[in-house]
């Protein structure tokens, strides 16, 4: 493997892996878990995270339509619940920090929806797709590798 297709270093990717294991059985909601991971890897342009996580959303019976209209999730409020436009919020004021912060308003936001704890699990799943969505970027790992 030359450099550039490397992954990452084992323990790292350990670290990692446990991170967004432990933050998606603490969030609790596979469905949501999925569209936030969606969501942060359309704004990451992350193929590979696209693709493993377009794949685990229809494992999870993801209406179709729900996964085409994610990236316009704002405009489509018929198909997202409060709850879930909530984290989507979040996700892109993570993601994207455009600001420098999240906002108090969308902070807000997602803590009406989450409790405590929920809402820590949320904000570690979104830290660790932007990771991952970096880690796959920078390497430019393909889509397509993946299998359920």
């Amino acid at each position: 493997m030359t450099a550039r297709t490397q992954l990452l270093d084992r323990e790292v990717g350990k670290a990692l892996s446990a991170l967004s294991a432990a933050a998606k059985k603490g969030l609790g909601d596979a469905v949501l878990a999925e569209l936030v991971m969606i969501r942060a890897s359309q704004l990451n342009h992350c193929a590979f995270c696209l693709d493993m996580h377009l794949a685990l959303a229809r494992e999870n019976r993801v209406d179709e339509e729900r996964l085409g209209l994610l990236a316009a999730w704002e405009e489509a409020e018929d198909l997202y619940d409060g709850r879930e436009r909530a984290a989507l919020a979040l996700t892109e004021a993570m993601t994207v920090l455009t600001g420098g912060f999240v906002s108090d308003e969308v902070y807000e936001g997602a803590a009406e929806h989450f409790a405590d704890g929920e809402l820590a699990h949320l904000i570690g799943l979104i830290t660790a797709i932007n990771g991952w969505n970096r880690l796959m970027v920078s390497r430019r790992v393909a889509p397509g590798d993946y299998t359920p």
